[in-house]
This record gives structure tokens, sequence and C-alpha cells, in this order.
């Protein structure tokens, strides 16, 4: 099979300019799910989807399915799907999501192109509101592809005006019937860039995702007192920031320390609240975020034990009450050995290496690996940078992991 690069690139181009946003550098799009944006991204998708003959669907939480179902194929027969996103955070990249939607699509051409027969369809999936920037905490799709969650309780999240979901799609003319199955599928692999630089830094061209790291994401909330900045003595101060600040070095430091046993381990405080948030008052309350990640659960586990610790000792230390909830709970995901083997396996046959490796990041693989043999797929990521302009993946390399992941979808359409 030939992957054809200009066509990707093409594709991936024309993409680019749906939410296209003014940079100094590198190339951006803010595409919201529900948007004008989003309308005409899924338009031009849907037409490059029939434009390959394949018959495409929306179900009713917007997910698009197209399926490829050739005279070689038994119809009733569990397919293979790939895919990923087209929606993206706000002045994103071009790459995260769209490659692996139009690297999907490639590879259907490619195998038509070089009369590939498989013995089951393959299907190009496109999820809704994959990055949460819009509509709740994101992976919508995905979870109601995987029974995760239910099509109402989708519909029915708001953002932040109040509109629901719902509305949003049937605004664009994308809320349809139905709901996609990924059980049904025989099995998945999804190709999305890489976020960070061990491919890079070991020049190879794909990785293959053993594992998606566990996430806990914990809201906590520090109460003081407020006060006047002048008037109020040091000793006399209930200060919620400079007790949170003092939480937050220690959850840094307790993540530090796990790398020492895990070293995929990493914790994160990265949203903090501040009330009444102004320069000459001593903050009264602090809400935050912790999200930690690691491959292993007891990791996470162990920095969560390490952060509740913390604050008990902050509360015998200083005059400020603390509390934490954990509304956020996911287990470390272990990739399909079939399809990790059907993806070195087709790297080998192209002579192209893969790396083992994996995911600090979810993706919608991470609710679909849950209801069916399921795999990720990485491109290489320049310098590691994403969710930015300055976002890049060398077009060669694009068509290469494609080439990687259309041998592979090629073998697991055969059995």
């Amino acid at each position: 099979m030939e992957i054809n690069q200009h066509r990707l690139r093409s594709d991936l181009e024309s993409n680019a300019e749906f939410g296209a946003v003014p940079t100094d550098q590198g190339h951006g799009r803010t595409v919201l799910t529900g948007t004008e944006a989003d309308r005409r991204a899924r338009e031009f998708l849907c037409e490059r989807l029939r434009d390959a003959d394949l018959t495409t669907t929306i179900d009713e939480v917007g997910n698009i399915v197209g399926r490829w179902t050739p005279d070689s194929a038994d119809p009733d027969a569990p397919a293979v799907a790939t895919g990923s996103h087209l929606d993206s955070v706000p002045e994103g990249g071009i790459f995260d999501g769209p490659l692996g939607v139009y690297a999907g699509l490639e590879s259907v051409r490619a195998m038509q192109d070089a009369g590939i027969e498989p013995a089951r369809p393959v299907e190009v999936v496109c999820f809704t509101e994959e990055e949460g920037q819009r509509f709740g905490g994101g992976l919508i799709g995905s979870a109601v592809a995987a029974g995760d969650m239910s099509v109402d309780e989708a519909l029915a999240i708001e953002d932040a005006d109040g509109i629901p979901l719902g509305d949003a799609l049937v605004d664009i003319g994308y809320c349809g019937d139905g709901r996609v199955d990924a059980s049904a599928w025989d099995a998945w692999i999804e190709l999305h860039i890489e976020q960070a630089e061990r491919l890079e830094n070991e020049n190879a061209t794909a990785g293959v995702v053993t594992s998606i790291v566990g996430l806990v994401r914990c809201h906590v909330e520090f109460t003081g007192e407020t006060d006047h900045a002048g008037a109020t003595l040091m000793e006399e101060r209930a200060d919620a920031l400079a007790a949170a600040s003092e939480f937050v070095l220690d959850v840094e430091a307790a993540a530090t320390e796990r790398q020492t046993v895990s070293e995929a381990a990493v914790a994160t405080v990265g949203k903090l609240d501040v009330s009444p948030n102004a320069p000459n008052v001593i903050p009264g309350q602090v809400t935050l975020t912790v999200d930690v990640r690691d491959v292993a659960y007891d990791s996470i586990e162990h920095i969560i034990d390490e952060a509740d610790g913390s604050l008990r000792e902050i509360e015998t230390e200083r005059p400020v009450g603390t509390a934490m909830e954990r509304p956020w709970d996911r287990s470390p995901v272990e990739m399909s050995k079939r399809c990790r083997d059907a993806l070195h396996a087709a790297g080998q046959d192209a002579g192209l290496e893969t790396l083992d490796l994996h995911s600090g990041a979810g993706h919608d693989t991470m609710h679909i690996a849950g209801v069916t043999d399921a795999a990720l797929l990485f491109a290489p990521s320049r310098g590691g940078i994403s969710h930015n302009p300055l976002e890049w993946t060398d077009w060669e390399d694009c068509a290469d992991a494609t080439r990687v992941l259309a041998g592979a979808l090629a073998e697991l359409t055969q059995s």
C-alpha cells in the first residue's frame, strides 16, 4: 500500500482553515463543538468520506462514521474502526485530532488503491467534544459510544451560557439518530500526535502505546479569613492563598519523589480561584484542582495520600480549614496486544521503526478500550509542543505513521 502524502496533507491543510486564528508563528485554529467552525469542519469531512465511497452516518451526539464495505467484506461482520476528533482547544494546533481522522480516511483510500480485499468493514470515526472546551470534561462522544455515558446525559450537558449540547448540535445540523456502539467493533486504532518528545529523541517513526495513564482529579478548598492587607499583622493572618501555596509545593514534591518508583508519575495544580482576588486584601478562600496521573494506579493513590497528609498538616500549622473532593477517577488502561502486534508488524513490513511507550494524555481510546480491542499509535511531535499554534508534525512523519496505521488496519480486517 502507498500512502498519498499530498492527499493527506491537502485534507489536513483544508481542515486547518476552519476556525483558523491569526498567529505570528505556526498555524492555529479554534474549533469548539457546536460552532460555525465545527459545522464547516464536519461538512468537509463528510464530503471527503463520501468522495471515497464511504457510507456516512451521524448519531444523536454528533459522532460521525464513514463505513467502507467492499464486496469482499461480510457486511454483518464486526468492523475494524479508526479515527479521532476534529474539535480543538482555543488557539490550538492543526494536528491534534484531525491527523487521526484523516489518517484513517487515507488508510481506507490506500487500501482501495492497492486492491486490498478486507473480510470485514472498516469505519472511520470522528468523535464529538473530545477536548471538553465547551461542554463538560471532554471525551463525550467516545464515552457515549462505549456506554459510559447515556445519550440523554450527554445532550443535557450545558456550556457556560446554559446552552445544552443537544441544542448546539441541532443548530449546526449534526444531531443525528441512534448511537455509535463501540462494543460492536472488532478492533479500534487511533492515531494521534505524541504531544511529547520521546519519538523525536529516539528518531522513531511511530510510537505504539502500551498503556494510557490513569487520572485522578481532585478539587481542594482552603478557607481562611479575608482581611486588610495593611492593617493585619503577619501573625494575625489566616491567609488561604499562603496555605494553598504550601500545598502546591507539597504536591509537586510528592510526585517528584514518586518518580523514583514510577517514572510516569506526574501531578499538576493547574487552576486556582482566589477570593476576593484583590491586591490589598488577604485572600480568604482558594479553590484549586490537583491532576495526578500514572500508568500505575497505586502511584496515583500514593500521591493523593501525600496530598491529603499535606492538608492535615497545614490545618495544624495554620488557622485555615481545608476540604478535598475526588470527582474524577480513571484507572490506567492497557492496550490490546493483538492490535499492538499488528502495528509493530505493519511498521516492520514498511521498514519503519516503531517504539513502545505509554501515553500521559487521555484520548478517546481510553473509553473504547473498555469495550473492544483497542490501540493508540503516536506520530512524532516537534519539540513536544501541542495545544499551541506551534504544534507541528512533519508531513513525511504524518504519512509514515499513516502507513503503519493502514498496514495494521489491513491485517486486522483479514481475520
